[in-house]
């Protein structure tokens, strides 16, 4: 009996998902357990595994095209079935699914077609100016008077090039050829602007920040080089947060309205940026790993999430998470927290500063550090504390020790 394959949930944040890739064609056989699809989520491209088995009998949603969770996707049951009376039942829910994704295409249509009715203007002896739709838009955008413009297109329609040369005339300083693009929002930049804005809005934000001296990290990480041993900085300062975590255990915490979790794993996420969006992949019970271990693992999950192969369990529900910048010469910047977390700690560049050591002026590399902290929870002192006590360890790293 023929049967309907559904859009499924494949990140536990995802509402709607893009098919990418069919894998299989209609008039294929397949089975439980082969991938039929890749389909892009929130946060990466997945494989879709089926849960059913026999003939893809209609292929429902194409290549490019998105759906709901619990939208049919696809039809499969006996070669050669009839399938008719789901295709009936089908009309109302692809007809409900039209009518809240308007193709791109439908949506130039309809800009075009607004316009079209906007393009009437008059002339001073009332007469109608015409003008293409693009000249208009461009006028708009330069405030240029259309009525002091004589057209050259069919019947004195001014076009796009009457406008350019209008402005070349006007001015001799700015020149543009292009047109603005319009870049489709994927669902991975959707729900990232919902999810930041979310917790903008919600979540009372206030930052603290911190120089700090990083002469002695710099120094060990520099003598394990030496033997082959190539650790990255990211790693040194997922296991010293960490362990600063330890002794203060509100900034590994999450508001649920009702009342406050302290977690007992310390769960880190770093942020990595990729071509079309931002992920952060999870290093999981860092109190319970070394600086290798973690940078090990660190390696592992980054590459994965340049290639967008993570795995749902490895970019969500972070306890506490660390966003460096420094790489790309940002010397400090002010972070947005990371759901469900309530601190987001942003690294700067590391610069060599002037500072003042034992009554000399002396040259350090010097970072900062900006902690931005949920205020529903962790109050100024609490996150002030916790900010001294990580520049603290980082600067004299055995003092982690004790």
């Amino acid at each position: 009996m023929a049967e309907k394959i559904f859009m499924i949930a494949l990140s536990p944040t995802m509402k709607k998902g893009k098919i990418t890739k069919w894998r299989v064609n209609q008039g294929d056989t397949i089975k439980e357990g082969q991938i039929i699809c890749d389909v892009e989520t929130d946060k990466t491209t997945m494989e879709y595994e089926s849960m059913n088995e026999g003939t893809i009998l209609k292929i429902i949603v194409n290549s490019g095209e998105r759906a709901s969770v619990g939208q049919t996707i696809a039809i499969v049951g006996e070669e050669n079935e009839n399938i008719q009376e789901i295709l009936d039942e089908l009309k109302d829910e692809i007809k409900e699914n039209n009518k809240s994704e308007k193709t791109k295409t439908e949506k130039i249509i309809e800009e075009k077609d607004t316009n079209n009715i906007n393009t009437k203007q008059n002339n001073e002896d009332g007469s109608h100016i015409k003008i293409s739709p693009l000249a208009k838009k461009i006028a708009k955008l330069n405030n240029i008077d259309i009525k002091k413009i004589k057209g050259s297109g069919p019947n004195g329609r001014i076009i796009k090039k009457d406008i350019e040369e209008f402005k070349d005339k006007k001015t001799s300083f700015f020149k543009n050829d292009g047109e603005d693009k319009i870049i489709e929002i994927s669902d991975k930049r959707r729900i990232i602007a919902e999810r930041l804005s979310e917790s903008k809005f919600t979540s009372p934000h206030y930052y603290l920040k911190v120089s700090v001296n990083m002469e002695n990290i710099l120094n060990t990480r520099k003598e394990m080089n030496k033997k082959g041993e190539k650790v990255s900085l990211n790693s040194y300062l997922i296991k010293i947060a960490s362990q600063a975590i330890l002794k203060h255990k509100i900034i590994n915490s999450s508001w649920n309205d009702e009342n406050i979790i302290e977690y007992s794993n310390i769960d880190i996420g770093i942020a990595v940026a990729q071509k079309d969006g931002l992920i952060t992949p999870i290093i999981r019970q860092t109190q319970f790993k070394g600086i290798k271990d973690i940078d090990t693992e660190l390696k592992q999950l980054i590459e994965k999430a340049k290639d967008g192969s993570l795995e749902p369990e490895e970019y969500t529900n972070s306890t506490f998470t660390i966003s460096n910048l420094g790489s790309f010469g940002i010397e400090e910047f002010t972070a947005i927290i990371n759901p469900p977390g309530s601190a987001i700690l942003a690294i700067g560049s590391i610069n060599e500063k002037p500072i003042v050591e034992n009554g000399e002026i002396k040259i350090k590399p010097i970072m900062k550090m900006t902690l931005s902290c949920d205020h529903r929870l962790i109050d100024g002192a609490s996150g002030a504390e916790f900010l001294k006590y990580l520049k603290d360890i980082i600067e004299n790293p055995f003092k982690m020790l004790y």
